[in-house]
């Protein structure tokens, strides 16, 4: 599992419920089933009706892609294709059929065959720019869904409050018990907006990051395969692709080099 994930959502409730424990209250009192039964199932059905079913065969993947993403080595990326580039360089691009196969990453692999059948470069570079923006689109759905979700909840938590309060309203005749009914009706709202910041908003955040990542190493795939194509020095290709490293990276890129010469 991601440790950033779990960490940030564990912190987060925990934070709540020691903060509500030190205010004198009780946990048992946070657990109201038809508070929960309005909040989140108002909140699953609104999402729902708002996107295709389409939209939510991939609702599992997407997300065991937000709690357990596997990590993205742009280092070992650019070094691979600086490989490339320097067996190309001596053999020739049909060379590089004898390494197609040691490339895990199914965009990447594709790419380099565009260049090893001899597809014309802007072509090439058109077919994969048409894949990262499919790429880009579908992951923006799981995002949505999830931003979605968190803008319905507080409004689910607001009209299961008002809803306890007309229930409450409507039966004051034991005053000794409106306090407590009140406070009940009052859950929904904590549901709502609790969920919302500490579930769904940060969920559509999670799987964003992890799409602007993937997208940014598709593009640097995608430079990096062009380059190749176009005969560049192995050392002007890694110069280039350094380029779409983040400082700190970069660094330890630059450093890496120093060191092998």
């Amino acid at each position: 599992m991601d440790l950033a994930t779990a960490l940030g959502f564990f912190i987060g409730i925990l934070s709540l419920l020691v903060g509500f424990l030190l205010e004198g209250g009780h946990l048992l009192a946070l657990f109201q089933p038809s508070a929960a039964l309005i909040v989140f199932g108002g909140t699953l059905g609104a999402t729902i009706f708002s996107f295709s079913p389409n939209d939510f065969k991939a609702l599992p993947q997407i997300i065991k892609i937000a709690f357990f993403n596997k990590s993205y080595d742009p280092i070992k990326t650019i070094e691979d294709i600086v490989s490339l580039a320097e067996d190309a360089r001596r053999e020739g691009l049909l060379y590089l059929e004898n390494r197609i196969e040691d490339i895990d990453d199914a965009f990447f692999k594709r790419g380099l065959q565009l260049v090893i059948d001899g597809t014309e470069p802007e072509l090439v570079k058109d077919i994969m720019e048409v894949e990262i923006y499919t790429i880009e689109e579908r992951h923006s759905i799981g995002s949505k869904i999830f931003e979605v979700a968190g803008g319905y909840a507080p409004t689910m938590g607001i009209i299961g409050t008002v809803m306890g309060l007309v229930h409450v309203l409507g039966n004051m005749n034991d005053p000794d018990t409106l306090g407590s009914a009140i406070a009940v009706a009052f859950m929904a709202t904590l549901y709502g907006v609790g969920s919302a910041n500490l579930l769904w908003f940060p969920l559509a955040a999670k799987l964003s990051n992890i799409s602007d990542k993937e997208i940014l190493l598709k593009q640097l795939m995608m430079e990096g395969i062009i380059s190749l194509q176009a005969g560049y020095n192995p050392i002007l290709i890694r110069e280039r692709l350094i380029s779409y490293l983040n400082p700190s990276n970069r660094q330890t890129e630059e450093k890496d080099d120093i060191k092998e010469e």
